[in-house]
């Protein structure tokens, strides 16, 4: 063995007068922090509940980690909920009318400054409010979202935005206008039955009882869809079959609502028809666009301007993101695709975890999407999946951690 010369043999003398290895990677890991930014696991999570998973996870590999929890959703089904945890908002419970007139209890979020509110179409006009067998967008009415529109008015917001989607109805927002006061009149000037098929029979339509509230608020619509009104790809032709329209039924409709459509330009001075998003939920685009003048925007752009994610992304060294199930259409406007999007612009790595992993992944690393991990711990029912969905987030979130740590 060579013998040491004295620098060697110094440095050989301190070495034990050192901080030990693991002092030194602690104090690095101190300065690392985490954003965690999910939108919700359906049927399993909200997003904060997925946050939250995922910051304790976090936690369990890095006791010194700095963590945000930041729930996000791109306008869907949870938006509303999404937007309140992020802004210390809160969530009003309203008694309404449910697409076929029931009454139920809707909720819409009223977010931290006071005057903005949020309103899901799903939350009065939902799918997931009927059977199977009640579906019937001939008569299925968005009477329930307009009853939640003027809920939030009165209850001081000067701006609303209103989530377009998973609607039962193919009224064109016929329901949501009786709601807040405008009245649709047939040739004997009574007003016009609930359902899309009933505007056939439009002859007048009366703006003049419309809450005069609602000319103080500015709506703007979240709307990820381009569909016209009318036409093959249209509400009625594109939408109506899942909402249990049978070609028929298609037909009677696309009819209908391009009557109504006429209508309102003759008589309002407003082309909705042809409008990009004018057939968002059963035609609301439409009713939103000619009646109260809304603007139309990516329901994720929305929650990404709410939440404060951007300055959010710049803060943090690791962004978490995910939903319940990924694929290639993720890269399509949904939530983690706008978070990548988001935090790229600041250089930051971005890691994706999620219930189900589909086909073609590979295409969201052009988005920002680093990596994407299946938090399924292995052969399961579906009801076990769900059940188990935070210790799974947590789980598969601390393993992720403790590997960048190597």
């Amino acid at each position: 063995m060579e013998s040491l010369n004295s620098e060697q043999k110094n440095n050989h003398a301190n070495y034990g007068k050192r901080l030990p290895f693991r002092r030194v990677v602690r104090y690095a890991r101190s300065m690392t922090r985490y954003l965690c930014a999910p939108d919700s696991f359906k049927e399993s999570l909200t997003a904060m509940e997925a946050a939250r998973a995922m910051a304790q996870g976090i936690e369990n590999a890095d006791h010194d980690a700095e963590v945000r929890c930041l729930p996000m959703a791109d306008g869907g089904e949870g938006t509303a909920r999404a937007l309140v945890d992020a802004t210390g908002g809160s969530m009003r419970a309203v008694p309404v009318h449910d697409p076929l007139g029931r009454p139920v209890e809707g909720h819409f979020g009223l977010l931290a400054d006071g005057t903005t509110a949020v309103v899901e179409t799903a939350e009065a006009s939902g799918l997931a409010l009927l059977e199977a067998k009640e579906r019937n967008p001939l008569i299925a009415s968005s009477y329930g979202t307009g009853e939640l529109m003027l809920a939030a008015v009165r209850s001081g917001a000067k701006r609303i935005i209103v989530g377009l989607g998973g609607s039962a109805t193919n009224d064109a927002g016929a329901g949501l206008l009786q709601a807040l006061g405008v009245r649709l009149l047939d040739k004997n000037g009574n007003d016009l039955a609930h359902g899309g098929a009933a505007l056939a029979n439009l002859t007048t339509i009366d703006i003049s009882t419309m809450d005069p509230a609602l000319k103080n608020v500015a709506i703007t619509a979240a709307c990820d869809v381009t569909n016209p009104l009318t036409g093959p790809t249209g509400a009625s032709a594109v939408f109506g079959p899942q909402k249990g329209a049978s070609k028929d039924d298609v037909a009677t409709l696309d009819a209908a609502l391009a009557h109504f459509a006429q209508v309102i330009d003759s008589q309002l001075g407003v082309a909705v028809n042809d409008v990009p998003g004018a057939g968002a939920a059963g035609g609301i685009g439409a009713a939103l666009k000619g009646f109260l003048n809304a603007e139309f925007r990516p329901g994720i752009a929305i929650v990404i301007e709410q939440s404060g994610l951007d300055a959010a992304a710049q803060w943090a060294d690791v962004v978490f993101t995910g939903e319940g199930s990924i694929d290639f259409q993720t890269k399509f406007g949904k939530t983690p695709a706008g978070v990548a999007e988001t935090a790229k612009r600041h250089g930051k790595p971005v890691i994706a975890v999620a219930g189900h992993i589909g086909t073609g992944i590979d295409e969201l690393h052009e988005v920002g999407i680093d990596a994407v991990f299946g938090i399924a711990p292995g052969a399961a029912s579906l009801s076990e999946l769900l059940a188990d969905a935070a210790a799974n987030v947590t789980r598969t979130t601390e393993q992720i951690v403790r590997t960048l740590q190597l």
